[in-house]
């Protein structure tokens, strides 16, 4: 009771010092008003579209990276790139730019938008901290690729295992600036956990219980736990990293010669690296689920299995790093029981993948783009599952280690999973975000050219991986071309494939049509009972949640539990 009346009280205060004011009219007619208002400002829903804008700004350079890759590979032997140092930095600044830089940011933006307003609460629960969260990044990124201006790119990987990323063999100041961009990314995803604990927890409207909150903002309060669980193991992972570059002959945290181990840098990586995978897909999850029940017009179906199998992911999360480094050595008892562990993961996700499929069993099923997006997510996202399984075999993955069935498998997690669900959601909640439908036919197109070329891309290159080729070499044996040519041709598909959005995105924020409050007719989370867009504080009162009995679903009706709030 304490600690509700103490956010009733937050609440108020956020009201009283005017937070989510509009903007002034100065800043209507002063393009550098109008910009510092955008950069200071503590509204939530501001700040979730301008960590979408970096993800997008960063998702085009991290794009261009991989499309300069693949057309290196395009064709044996050295072709685009010329100089082998400056190939093997792409993969690892490609791999950074998507998941540090987009993705998690991504995610975080439209959570900042959606989840208060899903709880009823006007902002998060500290809003200059919000802030602070998202211009940490900006500078990150900078620091992080600095090595491109000063031709100091680090060549060991997203990774930076030792001995590659110590200052023998990585003597250089963009591997510095690397490790110290990767840690004010750490401390601005503990900032935007942090926050948005916070808010679900003490800002829910009056009424709402946690196993009533939507399964988006479930996903988002699963993940922000992961991410203060995590973070500071790869923090204090990247902070001894450092000492160990600036001070040499001091530190030997993981240099032999002093009596440190290599592989001791390997299990904090990846006790953080493999939760990240998590970090990327639960709130993907939580969108799907959202787009599902709405497009397929009925509730989600096992609401709390769907709740625990989260829980569920998260925990064993935890439980399943060293799976990455099963070609270390270490002891085989050790290996099986990760090995079990990791197989162990499917059973949850199997829930879910199945309680999607009996939500929409039934269902009267309207596939607009958001839709689409979400039911190509189940079918490439299980192939990702599945090829997950099969390395998670020890046997299996000591031969398939390094290879390209790795980079395929991690792509259909990651592009299939997380890109896609992604799209579902930006799709799902624009009429939300502006007060206008984007192009269904320019969405439609942009679907099935992605959904295409994701599979030329990558279902290739579990052939090439199982046939011997590594991944990360600049060059490889002539009997790859045709497939790597293949491969190549779908990513610059799929990469130009992303302006449709890009340009859909834009043109309809301004010209499309106009949306009703519950665009899709049949939302039945808070966020489809105010106005498109939401105002300044989401609620022109203070909303409470009150489940009513359940009532017949007909054919255009959305039933089920509804929820109201004052007037």
């Amino acid at each position: 009771m304490q600690a509700h009346k103490a956010a009733r009280h937050r609440i108020m205060e956020i009201k009283a010092k005017g937070y989510l004011s509009p903007l002034t009219e100065e800043a209507k007619t002063s393009l550098w008003v109008y910009l510092k208002e955008w950069a200071c400002t503590t509204d939530a829903k501001r700040i979730g579209i301008m960590y979408l804008l970096f993800a997008t700004f960063m998702a085009i350079w991290g794009g261009i990276l991989s499309v300069i890759i693949r057309l290196e590979l395009a064709q044996h032997g050295p072709d685009l790139i010329m100089d082998a140092s400056f190939y093997n930095a792409l993969p690892g600044m490609h791999a950074t730019a998507m998941i540090f830089f987009f993705i998690i940011p991504a995610f975080t933006g439209v959570a900042n938008f959606v989840v208060p307003i899903q709880i009823g609460a006007p902002d998060m629960a500290f809003p200059k901290l919000n802030n602070a969260a998202f211009w940490i990044l900006p500078p990150a990124a900078i620091l992080t690729f600095a090595g491109f201006f000063m031709n100091s790119l680090p060549e060991f990987g997203w990774t930076a295992y030792p001995p590659l990323s110590n200052s023998v063999y990585s003597p250089i100041w963009g591997a510095d600036f690397w490790v110290i961009g990767l840690i004010l990314v750490g401390v601005s995803s503990t900032l935007g956990a942090v926050n948005f604990l916070a808010t679900v927890f003490n800002m829910r409207c009056k009424g709402m219980k946690l196993f009533q909150l939507p399964l988006f903002t479930w996903a988002m309060t699963v993940t922000s736990f992961l991410i203060l669980a995590a973070t500071p193991v790869l923090t204090s992972a990247l902070l001894m990293l450092t000492f160990e570059r600036m001070f040499p002959g001091v530190f030997y945290f993981f240099n032999p010669a002093g009596g440190g181990d290599p592989i001791l840098y390997q299990h904090l990586f990846w006790f953080y690296s493999h939760p990240a995978v998590y970090i990327m897909i639960l709130p993907g999850f939580g969108m799907v689920s959202e787009v599902i029940q709405v497009f397929s017009r009925k509730h989600i179906f096992g609401y709390v299995l769907m709740v625990w199998s989260m829980i569920a992911i998260a925990v064993l999360g935890f439980l399943v790093w060293a799976h990455h480094m099963f070609a270390t050595g270490i002891a085989l008892e050790i290996r099986v029981g990760f090995m079990f562990l990791t197989m162990l993961i499917a059973v949850p996700t199997g829930i879910k993948i199945f309680s999607w499929l009996a939500t929409m069993w039934g269902g009267s099923i309207k596939f607009d783009t958001p839709m689409l997006f979400a039911t190509a997510f189940l079918g490439m996202f299980t192939i990702g599952g599945l090829s997950g399984v099969v390395v998670a075999a020890v046997p299996v993955d000591i031969q398939l280690h390094d290879t390209y069935y790795v980079v395929a498998h991690i792509h259909y997690v990651l592009v299939a999973g997380s890109l896609m669900t992604a799209f579902a959601g930006v799709y799902f909640w624009f009429p939300k975000f502006t007060g206008r439908f984007y192009n269904e036919l320019l969405g439609k197109v942009h679907f099935w050219l992605t959904a295409i070329f994701i599979n030329v891309t990558f279902f290739i290159q579990h052939w090439l991986g199982m046939k011997g080729m590594p991944r990360r070499y600049y060059d490889y044996d002539p009997s790859f071309e045709l497939a790597n040519l293949i491969s190549s041709v779908g990513s610059v598909v799929l990469f130009l494939a992303q302006f449709i959005f890009i340009a859909n995105m834009i043109w309809s924020w301004r010209n499309g049509k106009v949306a009703e409050d519950n665009a899709w007719k049949d939302g039945f989370t808070l966020e489809w009972q105010i106005t498109s867009p939401p105002d300044h504080h989401n609620f022109h009162h203070e909303p409470y949640w009150k489940p009513l009995i359940r009532q017949h679903v007909g054919p255009d009706q959305p039933g089920g539990l509804w929820h109201r709030y004052d007037d």
